[in-house]
Formats: C-alpha cells, sequence, structure tokens
C-alpha cells in the first residue's frame, strides 16, 4: 500500500482552484455594477389620480408581473421609492403636492409619466387641468394611451431601465451642473 502523494494533492487542489475562478469570478467598473443593481431593483411610488391608476393595477396583478423586472416593491412613501409613476390627470390644485411629494424622493429619482392627461393633460383643454407634468418635475419617459395598456406601462418601465443601465441621466435642470455652463 503506498502513501498518499502530498504534492500531487496540492497541485490538483490548486489547478481546481483557477479552474472555478475562471468560470464564477467576473471583473466590471463600480458604475455599471451599481447600474446595473439600480435598474433591477425599482421601488416605484404610484401618483394615481384617474383611470391610468387602474391600469397600473394590472400591471402589479400576476397576469403581466411587473416584478419580473425588478419593480415589485410598490412603496406609498416618498423616503422608501425611487421611481415615481404619475397615473392620470393632474389638476392645478394638485400640481404642488405632486411636485412636494417628487422633492421628498432620494436621488437618484426617475419619473414615469404614464397616459396622456399626466404627458400632455389629455383631451382636458381646461384652465384647472395641468398640461402635461413636465412643467412642474423632470420627466424621463412618457407612456402613451388613454387609458394605455399594462403592456405599454411595462415597456415605459423597461426603458427606463434601459436609460439607468446607460447611467447618466442628465436632466435640463442638472446641465449647467456636467457642462458648466
Amino acid at each position: 500500500m503506498s502513501l498518499p502523494n502530498k504534492s500531487n494533492e496540492k497541485s490538483n487542489l490548486l489547478i481546481t482552484a483557477d479552474q472555478e475562478v475562471e468560470t464564477s469570478a467576473f471583473t466590471t467598473k463600480l458604475e455599471d455594477f451599481v447600474n446595473w443593481s439600480r435598474k433591477n431593483s425599482l421601488w416605484p411610488l404610484p401618483f394615481g389620480t384617474a383611470c391610468c391608476a387602474i391600469e397600473y393595477m394590472g400591471v402589479v396583478g400576476s397576469h403581466y408581473d411587473v416584478s419580473r423586472f425588478g419593480a415589485e416593491v410598490v412603496r406609498f412613501s416618498p423616503r422608501q421609492s425611487d421611481c415615481m409613476l404619475v397615473l392620470g390627470t393632474v389638476v392645478e390644485k394638485m400640481g404642488p403636492v405632486l411636485k412636494q411629494v417628487y422633492d421628498q424622493m432620494l436621488e437618484p429619482k426617475w419619473v414615469i409619466a404614464v397616459g396622456v392627461c399626466a404627458s400632455s393633460g389629455g383631451f382636458y383643454r381646461a384652465y384647472h387641468v395641468m398640461q402635461g407634468i413636465d412643467e412642474i418635475i423632470p420627466v424621463d419617459v412618457y407612456v402613451p394611451g388613454c387609458p394605455p395598456t399594462p403592456e405599454g406601462i411595462i415597456y415605459g418601465m423597461m426603458k427606463l431601465q434601459e436609460k439607468i443601465k446607460k447611467g447618466g441621466i442628465v436632466r435640463a435642470r442638472d446641465r449647467h451642473k456636467v457642462t458648466g455652463k
């Protein structure tokens, strides 16, 4: 009976460890990793005022299952969310409330205007309806429709994820910080 060769066991162990590192480790830039994690963990704050909010309820249901995109943690507190979905008509009296809720959200924060009423005032061409929420808060993605389909809302969230993945979403209000102008 022969004794096991210790040096041979160690070299086999090192080869196995090297192979394991080659197959299971990866390298990336920190910015890319942070953008990847932000993209896949959106915590939406639905600001629903009309029929678009009903369509959003369908999106978070089991048929469309927005959790596939990392957005299932719906928060109704602005300090716990990073993506505001404005769903429906915003009247002039509601504008300051929307702005206050937006200001309470922590950075980074994103806004999706869902439906034509949030995007452009819809068919309400009256003094009391705000003609697009971009008058008071910056909007990253617009979802058309009256009301938009659940697929349209999911598509808007996917477009926002693409923007987040690219990184460096510079809004008009922040452009002077980047360019120095």
